[in-house]
């Protein structure tokens, strides 16, 4: 009897160790947080985009103050002072330029 008793209590103890694989086969798992299932490229494409020209659009205004520092500072020097203008006009086509293609980038995305 107590052999008996011990091999039915060890076959219980056993069986205890797949109970979870069972229950868990019974449902989705949880989505790991960070990864979906779902992922759109495009979106995600939109998104570095739009933080690229986002990134490269605050250099430009930093470029622009540092330009208008320059032409503070010049102190009256004709070659400094057209050096800092042509910086000044050359950024400032550079940020029409950035904004296009931001309103582009949105475009196509819309499209699309």
């Amino acid at each position: 009897m107590k052999h008996l008793l011990a091999q039915v209590s060890g076959a219980v103890a056993a069986s205890q160790l797949f109970v979870g694989k069972a229950f868990a086969a019974l449902s989705d798992p949880n989505p790991i947080p960070g990864l979906s299932s779902d992922v759109d490229i495009k979106n995600a494409i939109v998104t570095v985009i739009t933080y690229v020209l986002d990134f490269i659009l605050i250099i430009a205004v930093l470029f622009v103050i540092i330009a208008g520092i320059r032409l503070i500072v010049s102190g009256g020097d004709e070659g400094e002072k057209d050096k800092a203008k042509t910086t000044i006009i050359y950024v400032i086509a550079g940020i029409v330029i950035i904004l296009l293609a931001r309103v582009i980038v949105m475009f196509v995305n819309n499209i699309f």
